[in-house]
C-alpha cells in the first residue's frame, strides 16, 4: 500500500519547557489509576462517545494514562490529534475528520479506529522549578467513529472534567515535592530550617496548614491556616486530646495510633480522614506527620493538614457515575465484578444468581422501547424488596440481572427465596393486541471454597441454562441436579404467604 502524506503536526512554541514539565511528573508508563479511569468512564457515559482518553504527549508518542474504549496504550505522536491541542494550547473540536484537511488522510481516520469526531481539552500543570507558568502536557479527549456536533456547553463540561485531572496531576507533583521536603526535614538541625520547609510545603498545596507537636509539652502548635481548617480563632497551642476530638469518632483511633507509631518508632504517616470543624461542618482532610530529630534524638512531630473536601466529593461522584447503570440505577458490570472479587477474596459464604427476563423482547417489539425501559426499572426495583435486604443487585446489560446473596437466612433457604423471587418478578404488560406475560428465569450457584469468579459464574450460567431448558419462569441451583424451582413451586409459595 502506498503511503499518503498528510500535514505534519505543529509543535508547542515552548516545546522544550513543555517536555521538561511532563518529565517532572514521572507518570509515563505507570500502572492504571482508579481516579483517572473513573473520569474517562464518566466522560464516555456523559457524552455517549465510543472512546475517552487521558493522553500524555511525549517526545515521539502519545501515551494513554487512562483509556476507555481503546485497547492500545500508545500511538506515534505524528498521527496524534492531541498533538494539535498541545500546539494550540486550547480546546479542539473536529466534527468530521474526513472533511478536515489536517486529518482527512491521517491513518487513524483512513484506517482503524476510523476517527470521525474528536474533542480534546489541554491538561496544563506548573513546572515545579519554573516561573509558575502552566504548560500543556496532555489532553482529556473523547472520540467517536461517527461525525457529530458538539455544543459549547458540552465543551465546558469536558473542560470541567479536565480540571479534575489537572488537580490529580498537581497532587502528584505535590506528593513528589512533599517527599523531597520530608527527606530534607530529616536533615534539619534547627527550628528556622523547619519553618522554612513547612512554608515551601504549604506553597505547593492549596488549603494546607502546618503544625508542630513538641514532645516535651504534648501541646500542638498550629499555623493560621490550620486554625482556619478547624474554624477556630488562632491561639497559642492546643492539647493533643483536643485536636483528636475534631476527627469523626470512628477515625480517632486511626489518628491516635498513627501519632503513637510516629513517636515510638519514627514511622511517618499520611492519612485521609473524616473530620468536623468547630462549627460542625463535615470535611475530609489529609494529614501528614513525621518525627523531627535533633542531634539524633526525637524532639517533636511535624506535619501538615489539608482540606481536600471538594476533591474527595468530586471523586465520590465520579465513582458513582462509573459504577452505576444509568437506566436502572443498579450497580453495573464493573461494580459487580469488583464486589464479587472482594467477597471471594474475603472468603464470604455467598450465592450468585443470574437472572434473565422472559418475554422482554416481546414488550420492546409490541409496546416500544420506552415500555421496555419501564419494565427494566420495575424489575430493578423488585430486586430491592425487604426480604432481599443485604444482597447486592446489578444489571449486566440488556435483560440480564445478577444478585449476590450473603445473608445466612437467604443462603439457608435458597429454594424458598428463588420461588418467591420468581413470583415477584412476574408482570403483565398490555397493548392493543392483548396482554404480554413477563417473568424471569434464574440460575443459582453457591460459592465453593477456593473457587474463582469465572468458575462460580460458569456454574451459575449452567444452572440458568438448565432452568431455561425446563421452561420459562423456572429456577435451578447448580449442583442440585434433580431440583428445579418451577411454576408449581411459585404457586405453592403464593399460597403459603397468602
Amino acid at each position: 500500500m502506498a503511503l499518503v502524506e498528510f500535514p505534519p503536526p505543529p509543535l508547542h512554541p515552548q516545546e522544550a519547557m513543555r517536555q521538561a514539565t511532563l518529565d517532572a511528573l514521572a507518570i509515563l508508563d505507570t500502572p492504571p489509576d482508579r481516579e483517572f479511569d473513573a473520569i474517562t468512564h464518566a466522560a464516555r457515559a456523559l457524552f455517549g462517545c465510543k472512546m475517552a482518553l487521558v493522553s500524555l504527549v511525549d517526545r515521539d508518542r502519545q501515551w494513554f494514562k487512562s483509556r476507555c474504549g481503546l485497547d492500545t496504550s500508545e500511538t506515534p505522536r505524528d498521527v496524534a490529534f492531541c498533538q494539535h491541542v498541545i500546539a494550540l494550547d486550547r480546546p479542539l473540536v473536529v466534527t468530521d475528520a474526513t472533511r478536515d484537511v489536517r486529518f482527512a488522510m491521517n491513518p487513524l481516520v483512513t484506517d482503524g479506529p476510523k476517527i470521525r469526531f474528536y474533542a480534546g481539552v489541554p491538561l496544563r500543570i506548573v513546572r515545579p522549578d519554573g516561573n509558575g507558568e502552566r504548560y500543556p502536557v496532555g489532553t482529556l479527549c473523547i472520540i467517536d467513529d461517527k461525525p457529530r456536533d458538539f455544543a459549547s456547553a458540552a465543551l465546558a463540561q469536558l473542560s470541567e472534567l479536565a480540571g479534575v485531572i489537572e488537580t490529580l496531576l498537581d497532587v502528584r507533583l505535590s506528593e513528589q515535592a512533599a517527599r523531597r521536603l520530608g527527606e530534607a526535614q530529616r536533615r534539619a538541625l534547627d527550628a528556622l530550617d523547619i519553618m522554612q520547609r513547612q512554608f515551601r510545603q504549604a506553597e505547593r498545596m492549596a488549603k494546607i496548614g502546618s503544625w508542630r507537636l513538641p514532645l516535651s509539652t504534648r501541646r500542638v502548635q498550629w499555623s493560621a491556616e490550620t486554625y482556619a481548617i478547624h474554624a477556630l480563632e488562632p491561639a497559642d497551642s492546643e492539647s493533643v486530646e483536643r485536636a483528636i476530638e475534631f476527627y469523626a469518632p470512628y477515625e480517632r483511633a486511626k489518628i491516635a495510633y498513627a501519632l503513637e507509631r510516629a513517636v515510638e518508632h519514627g514511622e511517618p504517616y499520611d492519612l485521609e480522614l473524616d473530620f468536623s470543624d468547630n462549627d460542625g461542618t463535615a470535611k475530609r482532610v489529609r494529614c501528614k506527620g513525621e518525627l523531627e530529630m535533633r542531634d539524633g534524638e526525637p524532639v517533636a512531630l511535624i506535619g501538615v493538614i489539608q482540606d481536600v473536601t471538594e476533591r474527595w466529593m468530586m471523586e465520590q461522584r465520579l465513582r458513582q457515575i462509573a459504577n452505576t447503570d444509568e437506566l436502572t440505577r443498579l450497580a453495573n458490570r464493573p461494580a459487580l465484578l469488583a464486589y464479587l472479587d472482594d467477597q471471594l477474596d474475603r472468603g464470604t459464604p455467598l450465592a450468585l444468581l443470574l437472572i434473565d427476563l422472559d418475554n422482554f423482547k416481546a414488550v420492546n417489539d409490541r409496546c416500544g422501547h420506552a415500555a421496555g425501559d419501564d419494565l427494566l426499572r420495575l424489575m430493578a426495583s423488585r430486586l430491592h424488596a425487604p426480604y432481599l435486604a443485604g444482597s447486592f443487585a446489578a444489571r449486566l446489560g440488556g435483560d440480564e440481572f445478577v444478585m449476590v446473596l450473603t445473608a445466612p437466612e437467604a443462603l439457608d433457604n435458597l429454594d424458598t427465596l428463588l420461588a418467591r423471587l420468581l413470583s415477584n418478578l412476574r408482570h403483565r404488560a398490555i397493548d392493543a393486541d392483548g396482554p404480554i406475560h413477563t417473568g424471569a428465569t434464574i440460575g443459582a450457584a453457591y460459592r465453593i471454597a477456593g473457587e474463582g469468579r469465572s468458575a462460580l459464574m460458569a456454574r451459575a450460567d449452567a444452572a440458568l441454562y438448565r432452568a431455561k431448558a425446563a421452561g420459562r419462569g423456572c429456577g435451578a441451583i447448580a449442583g442440585a441436579e434433580n431440583r428445579l424451582i418451577t411454576p408449581a413451586d411459585r404457586a405453592a409459595h403464593l399460597r403459603a404467604v397468602g
